[in-house]
């Protein structure tokens, strides 16, 4: 399968790092020309950087802003009015106990984690529906689905985005327009590996033996028993955001190693 996105422009959020990097990589390598976004210019002209070397390098760009808010998503919008594909990928998430998460913490959970994606999809999926084609994704996780103990704000954040996905994806019926979340799992980010670094040292083992427990512990469903890369979880966003996979709306594809225990 040859995935052309030549001629498309592509806004990935919170894509400095991690996955959101990987997926806009990805994306440029298909031919789409990509809007890196981050908060901060040095993170961003670094991203910028990683992508000349693809097929589309040289027609990717960035934008500095803040789109956990909704000044900083209009200021996105002013920049780059127009998108063939968006990728809401901005997120954050953090272990707290409940009893611990205060107000305050669900509220900049659901700003940054759902109402990006929210203010984002509401403006570019018009000048998607009237042209009659365009890809919107929400990139959720196998948490929207086994909630976690240890941060149940943040899974209860990512089943906001199914609704949400699935929700818009109704609304944009027969438009030429998909809608979908991708349900990544445990994944070898830089977050997460200071995630796990600082877990270890707390246990007093090696982030390599700390990585394991946690599967053991934490995700003992898992069925590739690893952590993913984030190409692994960006070939899935290529493809979906693809003229192949015209098809496919209103799903929640997962790229999570098999740890959701369903059929399904």
């Amino acid at each position: 399968m040859i995935i052309n996105l030549s001629g498309k422009t592509a806004i990935v959020t919170g894509s400095t790092g991690g996955i959101g990097l990987a997926i806009a990589k990805g994306l440029a390598e298909a031919g789409a020309s990509v809007v890196i976004c981050g908060r901060q210019q040095d993170h961003v002209d670094a991203a910028l950087n990683q992508l000349r070397p693809t097929q589309a390098g040289a027609q990717a760009r960035g934008v500095v802003a803040d789109l956990g808010t909704a000044e900083g998503c209009q200021a996105l919008i002013s920049t780059e009015p127009q998108a063939d594909i968006l990728v809401n990928n901005l997120g954050v998430y953090g272990a707290k106990a409940f009893f611990d998460i205060s107000d305050a913490d669900w509220e900049e959970i659901f700003q940054i984690n759902v109402l990006s994606g929210v203010r984002l999809a509401r403006h570019y999926a018009l000048g998607m529906q009237a042209r009659g084609w365009g890809r919107i994704q929400f990139i959720s996780s196998e948490s929207a689905l086994n909630i976690p103990s240890e941060m149940l704000h943040y899974g209860v954040s990512k089943a906001a985005l199914q609704g949400l996905s699935r929700g818009l994806a109704k609304v944009l019926a027969g438009s030429g327009v998909t809608v979908n979340t991708i349900l990544p799992g445990p994944t070898r980010t830089e977050g997460a590996i200071a995630f796990i670094e600082n877990m270890a040292r707390e246990r007093g083992v090696s982030a390599t033996e700390m990585e394991a427990l946690f599967l053991v512990e934490n995700r003992p469903s898992s069925l590739i028993r690893r952590f993913a890369s984030p190409e692994e979880v960006a070939n899935l966003c290529v493809y979906a955001a693809s003229p192949q996979a015209s098809a496919t709306t209103g799903s929640a594809l997962r790229v999570e190693g098999g740890i959701v225990e369903s059929i399904a």
